[in-house]
């Protein structure tokens, strides 16, 4: 698997943030990667985000590789996120200081050509392909929940107070829903995986030109998080770029 893909991710705390509550992970081999947001407050948030992804790995890792029933990509990352969000629940009972952390997650499984994403909370996938940028998941925050009913306009949504209120997290809840999306990819496709850090200051289009061929996987990281900061980066920035190679 590993040979078919390029990859590159890249975490940065941002502007103003003390300290980095994004956490990414991956397994180039057997074509599973994750992007982490976490929440918390003081240590809660790094711990609930390195917990999510590092459950995520080693779940679908045990999942996949299973020698008396082992399953497809869906399935087992489906599975594995009801691992990790067990895992980050399960951590905040036992310790009070980390009482109501939480953490979004966002995930893409691969094999041969077929993917499946998987998101909860904010952080998103987009599909990069030639010159267009497209979002796969759907935000599980106050303001797009709105959007999306028509209560409220998408320009206004960009300058809302509630930008931060999402409405699913791992580790939140003893049982958290994830939505999950199947994609076909085309040689030289790109898959975009991203925290709120990011998409806060760029836009689509503005992502579909800075991380398009000929640029490499690490240069699109690094120019699509200097332009965040750029901008104000409030927020803790996180890009994970994939290169479909075939």
């Amino acid at each position: 698997m590993g040979e078919r893909i390029k990859m590159a991710a890249q975490t940065d705390i941002g502007c103003y943030r003390k300290n980095n509550e994004d956490r990414f992970a991956y397994d180039l081999s057997l074509g599973i990667f994750a992007v982490s947001d976490g929440m918390g407050g003081c240590a809660g948030g790094e711990v609930a985000s390195q917990l999510a992804v590092e459950q995520l790995i080693v779940a679908y890792r045990l999942l996949r590789n299973s020698t008396i029933s082992p399953l497809g990509i869906s399935d087992a990352l489906y599975h594995a996120i009801i691992s990790a969000n067990t895992a980050v629940y399960e951590r905040a009972r036992r310790e009070s200081s980390l009482a109501g952390m939480g953490a979004t997650l966002v995930a893409i499984a691969v094999e041969g050509s077929a993917a499946v994403i998987a998101n909860i909370g904010d952080s998103r996938a987009y599909l990069l392909r030639e010159s267009a940028s497209t979002q796969i998941t759907l935000d599980h925050s106050f303001v797009a929940e709105q959007v999306r009913a028509g209560t409220l306009r998408a320009e206004d949504a960009a300058n809302s107070l509630l930008q931060s209120t999402i409405t699913r997290a791992i580790g939140i809840e003893a049982v958290v829903e994830a939505d999950l999306f199947a994609a076909q990819l085309e040689v030289g496709d790109r898959v975009l995986l991203t925290s709120d850090g990011l998409t806060r200051y760029v836009r689509d289009e503005e992502i579909a030109a800075i991380a398009k061929p000929p640029v490499t996987p690490e240069a699109a990281c690094a120019a699509l998080i200097e332009l965040a900061r750029s901008r104000g980066g409030a927020d803790n920035v996180t890009c994970l770029l994939l290169l479909w190679e075939g």
